[in-house]
């Protein structure tokens, strides 16, 4: 930062938020086009792009981060305030499945049966896999707390050993609910319940595939030895990110799962 007379960031040019903006249209369309035309080929060309912009993107950060010193004190503040305002922003993502899911349940229409669950739709049991799954998440809220202390400590051994536990219980968790959802007695066309239960706990899912590989990220991290006890945004960030996921969770199935069944 010798060059410059302020702590702040000043970010080059770069082609990633082009590439992918890019990407997710391609995604979106190839989405689309899989629907209706049973053709993945759309589809798959926007994983792809978007993994390798991900890829690119986080590596030009970490080199922003480690290697060139440009996340002094004052930017990581900055960054804090905006991983708190987009955790915020997820908060109300879920708002609106909640709002949808006890807007039907607490008032349930003549077309649902005048009851909740609607007629012929037979929930799933809370105290089978929701249960475990709330137990594992809660198992991964434990351990990536645990991997959080360890790096403020500097023991880097429990990091390491932490952060694969919290990983491999985020991967069982995906599992789980991939098993659910096979065996699920309904599906997402079964009317409001349908449609509510998938699209909130589908969600969901996806932001404990988004959360897991973030912590894959920072493990890998880890091994390069990228944090230090008093420099480690990114692994924290992670964490807040985990911790959220996992409220949301408890959310889910206390009211979906507990209450709505």
């Amino acid at each position: 930062m010798t060059h410059q007379m302020h702590t702040y960031h000043m970010v080059n040019p770069s082609p990633w938020p082009l590439t992918g903006a890019l990407s997710a249209l391609l995604m979106t369309s190839g989405l689309t086009m899989w629907f209706h035309s049973n053709s993945m080929a759309l589809l798959i060309t926007g994983l792809t792009t978007s993994s390798l912009t991900m890829y690119q993107w986080w590596r030009d950060i970490t080199r922003e981060s480690t290697f060139q010193g440009h996340h002094t004190t004052t930017v990581q503040k900055g960054l804090r305030y905006g991983m708190i305002l987009f955790i915020i922003s997820e908060i109300f993502f879920f708002l609106g499945f909640f709002w949808a899911f006890y807007h039907s349940s607490l008032a349930p229409t003549p077309e649902v049966g005048g009851y909740w669950p609607p007629t012929g739709i037979n929930p799933l049991n809370p105290l089978e896999v929701p249960l475990l799954n709330t137990s594992v998440l809660l198992a991964s809220g434990v351990s990536i707390t645990w991997a959080h202390h360890s790096l403020m400590e500097g023991n880097r051994k429990h990091t390491l050993q932490a952060l694969l536990t919290t990983i491999i219980l985020g991967v069982y968790f995906t599992l789980l609910q991939i098993s659910e959802y096979l065996e699920a007695p309904f599906a997402i066309s079964d009317g409001v319940f349908g449609s509510t239960f998938f699209v909130a706990t589908g969600f969901h899912g996806l932001h404990v595939i988004i959360g897991s590989s973030f912590l894959a990220i920072c493990f890998l991290r880890q091994l390069k030895f990228h944090f230090t006890s008093n420099h480690h945004f990114g692994f924290e960030a992670a964490t807040w990110y985990w911790h959220f996921v996992d409220v949301v969770w408890l959310f889910l199935y206390i009211s979906i799962y507990w209450w709505g069944s």
